[in-house]
Parts: structure tokens; sequence; C-alpha cells
């Protein structure tokens, strides 16, 4: 069974005079002027690389609702022949711009619960007020699937923009909130398979191992899977002006789940990051500004009971 996350930057579905399209892997306050025909392309190139990897369980960031990814499902990944996943799920969260985390999968999950609506004080967390203000604390959503005795939670941290260490402390908040859903969600979380996955939003330089918002859930809680890569092989964003390479994109796993993964070795797929520029000097088209990464995991992991 293979497991993965992709932040697809910016999916969004528009409607206008000249009917539906879907926007583009393109920031808006990227500089870069619109174009149809670049949109297009960017999203052949999004569907490609998930059919390349051809996870059965797909934890995506960024996607706008859920008629966006229904009709990306539609009309761009059903065009390259690969499998289709009839159970898709994307929940409103809390991103100012409505960009949400969503998942894909080609087995029916048998739990699904949005944590998007949760607050310090309903997780017991001290929330110092001029951080959240009383409300939510995920900026997006701690979404919370099962599928049989695996158990995937899928989020978006705070970006380290536009005050690091605020959005730093906001992080670590989001991590604390993170760990309390784990522990309201299963008895024993170090004897329990289960994963967080997405985009955790590691500040510019720092790797997760050393960030401290982080470590609610590196301190033995969970073990980040993409550890195992060497060396500078982990990358999965590279900062648009200044090209340094970051591993924003996360797989925590269980204690359990780690030490039965133990010789699982996360992959990275970055060619869907700069497919044109050695041609035409330009980001796009492009699949996404982030890599997408995966992990095969145990197929009766599904099944309640595995451990």
């Amino acid at each position: 069974m293979r497991v993965a996350t992709f932040n697809v930057q910016n999916l969004r579905l528009r409607e206008d005079a000249h009917g539906t399209r879907l926007d583009g892997a393109r920031d808006r306050d990227s500089g870069l002027p619109e174009d149809r025909r670049l949109d297009v392309m960017d999203r052949r190139l999004t569907a490609g690389i998930i059919a390349r990897i051809d996870a059965d369980i797909l934890c995506l960031q960024e996607v706008f609702d859920l008629a966006t990814l229904d009709h990306f499902h539609d009309a761009f990944l059903m065009r390259t022949g690969t499998r289709p996943y009839p159970h898709r799920i994307c929940e409103q969260g809390n991103d100012g711009h409505g960009l949400n985390v969503a998942v894909m999968a080609r087995t029916a999950p048998d739990r699904m619960t949005s944590h998007a609506q949760a607050t310090a004080a309903d997780l017991g967390i001290d929330d110092p007020g001029d951080l959240l203000h009383g409300g939510p604390v995920f900026r997006r959503d701690c979404l919370e699937v099962g599928f049989g005795a695996l158990k995937l939670f899928v989020c978006h941290l705070k970006a380290p923009y536009p005050d690091r260490d605020r959005a730093a402390a906001i992080r670590a908040l989001e991590a604390q909130a993170i760990r309390r859903v784990v522990e309201a969600a299963l008895t024993d979380p170090t004897a329990h398979p289960w994963m967080i996955l997405g985009d955790l939003n590691t500040p510019v330089g720092i790797h997760p191992a050393m960030d401290e918002a982080l470590r609610p859930l590196l301190d033995g809680f969970a073990t980040d899977l993409m550890d195992r890569i060497p060396g500078a092989e982990d990358w999965t964003f590279a900062m648009p002006d200044t090209g340094e390479r970051l591993r924003p994109d996360a797989m925590l796993a269980s204690p359990a789940l780690a030490r039965r993964t133990a010789h699982s070795l996360p992959q990275v797929e970055r060619r869907g990051m700069d497919s044109a520029r050695a041609e035409i000097g330009s980001p796009r088209p492009h699949a996404s500004d982030h890599a997408a990464i995966w992990i095969d995991l145990p197929d009766d992991l599904t099944r309640d009971g595995a451990s």
C-alpha cells in the first residue's frame, strides 16, 4: 500500500465567461502574469506526477474545495490512464484564501474527522491570547482519516511569514494541537500505526528536526521518516529567490509504524518542479513548487487490528 503527500500549489476551480478552468501552479504574489495556456499545462503536469507515483492514498495540500478536487480528478487525472480515486475528501479549513487539505483514496476510509474548528481550549492547550485570540488553533486543518488500523492526520501548518518568530509560535501551538488530536484518537499512540503527513512549513534554512516549533511531535512522540533519506537528497522545496533547498514536507510515523517499516525508504518525486526551466528559463509550466513524497507500507494496515 503506497501513501503519498503532495502540496499541489493553489489548485482552485474557476468559473468565468470562458467556462470552467483550474488555476495553474502559481502563487498569487509571484509576480508572474496569468496565462491560461500555462495553467492547463501546469495541471497536466500535476496529474502526471500523481499518476507516476500511483499512490493508494494521496494526501494533498492547497486544494480549494471538493468541487475543485473532483474536477481535477475527472478532467485531468483520469486522462493519464491511472486508476481512479473514488473516495475524495476536502473539508473547509481556516486558510484565508480558501486553500485546504484533502485526501484521495482507492480504499474507502472508515473514519473522517475535521479538527478545523478546534480551539486551544478545546484541546487543553494554553493560548497566549495575542496569537489565536480564542479562535481555531489550526491555520488550515488537522484532517483525521482512518483506513482500518492505519490512522492519518493531514496537516498544513503556518507558513514562516510575514513575521517569522510569530509564525513559529503559531506553528508550535499547531504541533501541540496535532499531538493532542492523536492522543485523543488513540488509546495508546505508541503502539498504534499512524502518520502525520503534509506541509509543516519548516522555517528557511532549518532542518525539521531542529525546528523548536515541531518539538512536541519530534521528541520521541513520532519519527520523521524523511530522516531516512541520505544527506542532501531529502529536499522538497527550493526558495524561488535564492534556490535554497528545504524540507517542509513531512511524513511523521508512530513508534510502532516506524518499527514496522524499518526498511522502507520514502521517495521524493521532484520532476514536476522544474519541467520547463532548462528549456525556456521559466518556472512554469510545472506541477507544483513542492516535490511529492511517498512510501510503501504493509497492505494489512488497512485492516482493523493490524499492528
